[in-house]
């Protein structure tokens, strides 16, 4: 990305010499500094008219580096400065005098993007900019559409073993990307960022907290059961999750609700990318032998597209448990809006009968629309049987996942 940014500069006319990219994980670099490296720049290259770009990448390795780049900010109007890190920065701060910080969590990329980094020749989809727009669709459509879409769901799954991680999604082979994906995942976030940043001395323990959640992220944590299989108290156990958090391997979604709705629930827990529990294990295409697993790695590739869209207009997510052990399994709600989501990656077709729940929180809280994610092509469009003016869409996953992604890559 930054060297994407670096690039438009230079058509643009910037001066290469106004330009400096700084890896921080070159050891000599990191021992430097930001304010050496930078001061090295300026002597070696003198500066031309214009604004400077500098870009640390992996600015978190050097110690201090919040607060020099507040100290440019503050002190050198002429330079703009963007940052990468691996782990989460500073949280926002509204102090006066000092800048606020906006934390933007890249994804991994798109099932959209993934076809176009491997040139997949793929029928093109009709565009959509919003998935409501599903509702106004014909019912000849939906057939038409889901016919012209079969060829994407193989690519979906291979997307769903490969993982979203660029490196891996361009792998030679299922093996490679999945070698790679484990080794940024064990390897370097945890033993490495993670480790070094918090001062972690329990590794094994926090490794193995990660590989206890790739079991169980199909529900809800169970606290108690983690702090008894790793034999640490719940304070340690939070930490672990906080950790895992920061280094945007998982992601925490509370039940929607208010006051003691809520109070003393437990998390539900998705892994920032689908690719992530079967390259853990190494386990190759095997995922897909699996239905369970298979449906898994499709809910957290849809809650992985929808976060991506969506973080830009600060949505918050969360699932829904009523009374009566009635569930539904994700609710983005963006402003006012809320989107619910039930996930149903099944071969059969589902009818209104199969849905109940959703169906509940849409009465009940007044909700005009509902999506249930599914797998075959032509379980697509309007669920038949839902009474208004509530309405329910059939949507397969890899459909959901290609719009969202196209949509989101065309955002300015």
């Amino acid at each position: 990305m930054l060297r994407q940014s670096i690039n438009r500069l230079l058509v643009a006319g910037t001066p290469a010499a106004n330009i400096l990219y700084i890896n921080f994980d070159h050891p000599l670099l990191k021992l430097a500094g930001m304010e050496a490296v930078v001061e090295a720049w300026r002597q070696h290259e003198p500066k031309a008219l214009g604004p400077e770009f500098v870009f640390p990448d992996e600015a978190h390795e050097v110690e201090g580096w919040d607060g020099w780049i507040t100290g440019q900010v503050d002190a050198n109007r002429n330079r703009r400065i963007v940052a990468t890190c691996s782990i989460a920065p500073p949280v926002e701060s509204s102090a006066p005098g000092q800048i606020r910080w906006h934390n933007i969590r890249l994804g991994t990329l798109s099932f959209y993007e993934y076809l176009q980094a491997r040139r997949i020749d793929v029928p093109p989809l009709p565009k959509i900019k919003h998935l409501a727009e599903l509702f106004a669709w014909p019912l000849t459509k939906f057939q038409r559409v889901g016919d012209l879409g079969r060829p994407y769901i193989g690519h979906f799954h291979e997307y769903l073993v490969r993982s979203g991680f660029p490196q891996a999604a361009l792998g030679e082979s299922i093996t490679n990307s999945q070698s790679i994906v484990r080794e940024n995942c064990l390897g370097k976030a945890i033993r490495r960022d993670l480790a070094s940043q918090f001062a972690v001395r329990r590794v094994p323990e926090l490794e193995y907290a990660f590989l206890h959640l790739r079991q169980h992220d199909d529900g809800l944590l169970d606290l108690p059961a983690l702090c008894e299989k790793l034999a640490i108290k719940r304070p340690t156990a939070e930490h672990f999750l906080d950790l895992l958090e920061a280094g945007q391997l998982i992601h925490r979604l509370a039940p929607y609700g208010y006051g003691k709705e809520i109070q003393r629930a437990r998390f539900k827990i998705y892994l920032a990318d689908a690719g992530i529990a079967p390259a853990l294990l190494l386990k190759g295409k095997s995922l897909l032998d699996d239905p369970q697993s298979l449906g898994i790695a499709a809910e957290t590739a849809v809650f992985k597209h929808l976060f991506t869209r969506y973080q830009a207009q600060q949505a918050r997510f969360s699932y829904w448990r009523g009374n009566a052990a009635r569930k539904v399994d994700l609710i983005a709600q963006i402003g006012e809006q809320l989107l619910p989501f039930e996930f149903r990656y099944t071969e059969k077709p589902h009818g209104a009968k199969d849905l109940k729940d959703l169906i509940d929180l849409l009465t009940e809280k007044k909700i005009e629309r509902g999506y249930v994610v599914t797998k075959d092509p032509g379980d697509f469009g309007e669920l038949p049987g839902v009474e208004k003016p509530a309405k329910i869409m059939r949507l397969p996953a890899a459909f959901a996942c290609y719009w969202l992604g196209e949509v989101e890559s065309d955002v300015p």
